[in-house]
C-alpha cells in the first residue's frame, strides 16, 4: 500500500495563470520551473503540484479533444521502498496490468498506469529524501532532463531479487531523455 498521496499534475494551455493561482492559493515555492513545466511545493515534499505547459509540449491540440485536454494530468502515491512499489508492479503485472511507462525522473523511481476510464495514475519510491530531493530538482541534472530514463521494470525486479541494494536501484540511470507516450497525454 502507497504511504502517501504525493502530488498532482495539471496539463494546462494557461501555464502562468495557473503557477500563479496555485502559488498564491496555497503559498507554494516553486522548487522547478522552465517554459515547459513547473513544480510547487508547500511542505517538505519535493513536488505537490506539477504544470506542464501544452502551448510547449503540444503546440498543436489534439483534434476534438477541447476541454478534456486540459487538467488533471495523474495521480502520484509514494510507497515507502524499492520492494514494496516492485511487489505491487509484480502482483499486477501477473494480472496481465502493465505500466505504460516505466520511467526514473531523478528524484522518483515511477511506474505509470491506466485505470479502466484511462485515468494516469503514477507509483513512486522517492530516490533522495525531502531536503535531497528538493537540491536535485534545483539541480543541472534535473534541468538538463526533467523528463528522465525510461527503464525495464522486470530487469529492475530481478536486481532487487537479487539483492541489489536499494541505493543501487535507485540510482537514476544514463539514457537519452524519455519520450512521452503520446497517445498518453503529457505524464
Amino acid at each position: 500500500k502507497p504511504i502517501k498521496f504525493a502530488h498532482v499534475l495539471f496539463s494546462t494551455r494557461r501555464f502562468e495563470e495557473m503557477v500563479k493561482w496555485y502559488e498564491n492559493l496555497f503559498e507554494a515555492t516553486t522548487v522547478h520551473r522552465d517554459p515547459a513545466i513547473a513544480f510547487l511545493t508547500y511542505d517538505d515534499e519535493n513536488h505537490r503540484f506539477g504544470f506542464a505547459n501544452l502551448d510547449i509540449l503540444r503546440p498543436e491540440p489534439i483534434k476534438g479533444a477541447g476541454i478534456a485536454e486540459t487538467g488533471v494530468n495523474h495521480l502520484s502515491y509514494t510507497y515507502a521502498n524499492v520492494g514494496d512499489l516492485f511487489g505491487v508492479y509484480e502482483r499486477l503485472r501477473d494480472q496481465g496490468i502493465t505500466p505504460y511507462w516505466p520511467i526514473h525522473h531523478g528524484m522518483t523511481l515511477s511506474l505509470y498506469y491506466l485505470d479502466p476510464d484511462g485515468n494516469r495514475i503514477e507509483l513512486q519510491v522517492d530516490c533522495y529524501d525531502s531536503e535531497d530531493s528538493i537540491a536535485y530538482m534545483k539541480g543541472e541534472e534535473f534541468a538538463a532532463n526533467p523528463i528522465g530514463v525510461t527503464y525495464d521494470p522486470d530487469a529492475l525486479l530481478e536486481r532487487h531479487r537479487a539483492g541489489a541494494p536499494d541505493e543501487e536501484l535507485l540510482r537514476r540511470p544514463d539514457g537519452p531523455v524519455a519520450e512521452i507516450p503520446a497517445e498518453h497525454g503529457v505524464s
